[in-house]
């Protein structure tokens, strides 16, 4: 009798496991996620050709192009696209390869949309037209915000954000008098005084540039600092912390009211373009090269044979000025390229070792930043 009984509960178990409803339910939402992210990665690689050969159409297939929102993000990739290749036919220069890799940071499915924040490292490659040199990389890194919708069996952008470098206009790019990028006599890091040390600034530079392809620390800011990029920009606190941080970076003592409290964050000429500037200046820590546009900078004067963007050092800084005379950007020399194409890194948007008036336009003057050794 036991045993029918035991016969009878196992029919009972099987039966029930053929005819119980399953959870499908993370089964789909795994499927999901995996489609998603099959669908980006496939994007951002076509945007990254597409800055090489030029092909927009390409990209056409991931937007809704009767929708403003996504008509717009659309043609910002078309834009960028233009605005570097004009640039570097105006620097004598050809884009030979792009490399794309995302890191998905959020992902949230609702029935057939996706919200998606994500960053990019992109990698560019170029040549230079008129010298037999080795090809040259250098790297941009940025945050995008987007959302997708599944139209048609695909996911489709519906909007997207993102702090775009390249967000430029073609039509108003900087042309210089020999038509040929500014060259500069290679120069290296010969000596570190007491005060400033160039080459742990250098360093501290490329370790921290974030995002961008080629950066270190795994492409993460130094987490000892606060991240300013949500409250109005974090270029000038990385700037701060690559001439100022005692244990990694260049070491300039913090005094006065440049001071950056690892409890609450950086004080305002700590972390703010304009006060920074005059703190550098007015301090003594360092002295201005010339202030200018483009041609004023790389073109040859009186003072400066090669120009005054010759004058500059890796560890040194350039400021970037959009309106009136208010400094809107900091970045930091690093180095020159095989030709002698001063480079530079920032955060927002993060860049790696990229020519240092790549995403700028005519209008735009620049302050040479001399740090006294």
């Amino acid at each position: 009798m036991n045993l029918i009984k035991k016969l009878v509960l196992v029919i009972i178990c099987l039966l029930a496991s053929i005819y119980l409803p399953i959870d499908t339910t993370k089964a789909d939402e795994s499927k999901l996620n995996e489609e998603v992210e099959t669908t980006l990665k496939q994007m951002f690689a076509e945007r990254a050709y597409t800055l090489v050969d030029r092909k927009t159409d390409r990209l056409q297939k991931y937007y809704f192009t009767n929708q403003a929102l996504s008509r717009n993000a659309y043609q910002n990739e078309r834009n960028r696209t233009a605005y570097i290749n004009e640039w570097a036919n105006k620097r004598s220069i050809k884009l030979v390869e792009a490399n794309s890799n995302i890191r998905i940071i959020r992902l949230n499915i609702t029935e057939e949309t996706a919200k998606i924040s994500l960053v990019q490292s992109l990698k560019i490659s170029y040549v230079y037209c008129d010298k037999i040199l080795p090809a040259q990389s250098f790297g941009v890194g940025t945050r995008h915000f987007m959302t997708l919708k599944k139209s048609n069996g695909k996911w489709t952008i519906e909007r997207e954000w993102y702090l775009d470098p390249l967000d430029e206009n073609p039509n108003k790019i900087a042309e210089g008098s020999n038509g040929l990028a500014p060259s500069v006599k290679h120069k290296t890091v010969t000596h570190n005084s007491k005060k400033y040390n160039r080459t742990r600034a250098v360093e501290y530079a490329n370790k921290y540039a974030g995002t961008a392809w080629g950066a270190g620390n795994k492409n993460r800011y130094n987490n000892k600092y606060l991240d300013y990029t949500s409250k109005g920009g974090d270029c000038t606190n990385f700037a701060s912390q690559v001439v100022g941080d005692a244990e990694e970076g260049g070491g300039l003592p913090m005094i006065g009211g440049w001071r950056y409290f690892y409890k609450s964050g950086g004080t305002k000429t700590w972390v703010q373009t304009d006060s920074f500037s005059h703190f550098l200046l007015r301090s003594g820590y360092a002295n201005m090269i010339a202030k200018g546009d483009y041609n004023g900078i790389v073109s040859p004067s009186k003072r400066y044979a090669e120009g005054a963007i010759s004058q500059l050092q890796p560890g040194d800084l350039i400021g970037y000025i959009l309106h009136q005379d208010d400094t809107d950007h900091f970045s930091i020399v690093v180095g020159f390229d095989e030709y002698g194409y001063p480079l530079v890194n920032s955060h927002t948007a993060d860049r790696y070792r990229v020519p240092f008036d790549l995403g700028w336009d005519r209008n735009t003057k620049y302050t040479l930043i001399h740090i006294k050794d």
